[in-house]
């Protein structure tokens, strides 16, 4: 008489599982809409209007801000966070293959910066590159080279201590990545492809790579998502040029019109395509497989 009928846990879950995408994903869902209100709309609803004006003013640019710069540096590094969380994952992912001295040590170190606070993480690599600074500032004067000593900078940048300051959180990810990839690993394909006389580095190209192909997309979407909207490791390690989060986390305390909804959208809209593009990847890869 009760086949078919739901039990009372099941509806239960049902409404916890929607509050959760809801609170996942409400304020982005907000923030989307109200980027479309008309010239009168504020920052709250209910709306005013729908238009692309606020989308406009963004494109003129928010108040002294150049936040097309900062959007364009964002977009460096993660391209470049993207590839250097690849190639080493891979390499590491390949080397963890086998047994070597001090391994569990490497392996341990390389995933600590997990657990640590990530200001913590941002403050000791900002003392880093002042300590080096102070040191090569030294060095310079007592070489007699006074001229270059006045007219250092600093080796705080995007591409020095910030780099590195992304890497402390996207490496970590891509190596468990790998590591989980290779664990489970068909070793049997590679033994199949040497006795059919490939060399080592055919047997990666044409067999390995192949099977892990997704996975490596994988590590590289990671690297770039989470670089994109890094701001906690990158708030003290960022140098003279801040990234589009920084300048986004700042103008939240300025800018009181929806062009700061506008920016929102159109950075999650990037991060989406990113995503859709390596998705798209893996399925490009999984039917070559198949073929």
């Amino acid at each position: 008489m009760n086949e078919g009928k739901r039990p009372a846990s099941f509806y239960l879950l049902a409404l916890f599982f929607a509050a959760y995408v809801l609170f996942l994903y409400g304020p982005t869902i907000t923030i989307f809409v109200l980027s479309f209100q008309g010239p009168e709309g504020g920052l709250t609803f209910p709306m005013r209007g729908v238009s692309l004006h606020w989308f406009a003013k963004l494109a003129e640019g928010v108040g002294v801000v150049d936040i097309w710069a900062a959007f364009g540096r964002s977009i460096r590094v993660g391209l470049v966070v993207m590839a250097i969380n690849v190639v080493i994952s891979l390499l590491a992912g390949l080397a963890f293959r086998k047994r070597f001295f001090g391994d569990g040590a490497l392996f341990y170190t390389s995933i600590a910066s997990l657990i640590m606070p990530s200001i913590v993480v941002s403050l000791g690599i900002g003392l880093a590159f002042r300590l080096l600074d102070t040191a090569l500032k030294g060095w310079f004067e007592s070489m007699g080279w006074q001229e270059l000593a006045d007219g250092f900078g600093s080796t705080m940048g995007l591409y020095t201590s910030a780099l590195g300051a992304h890497l402390t959180w996207t490496l970590p990810f891509g190596l468990l990545i790998m590591f989980a990839v290779f664990n489970r690993f068909n070793t049997a394909y590679e033994e199949a492809a040497r006795d059919l006389g490939a060399t080592p580095w055919q047997s990666f190209k044409d067999v390995v790579l192949p099977i892990i192909g997704p996975s490596v997309i994988g590590v590289g979407m990671f690297g770039f998502t989470l670089s994109w909207d890094e701001i906690a490791r990158t708030s003290q390690a960022i140098g003279d040029l801040n990234t589009l989060p920084l300048e986004l986390q700042g103008l939240t305390t300025t800018v009181t019109t929806p062009v700061i909804y506008a920016l929102g959208t159109v950075t999650t809209l990037l991060s989406l395509l990113v995503i859709g593009v390596a998705v798209l990847g893996m399925k490009l890869l999984a039917a070559r497989r198949k073929g």
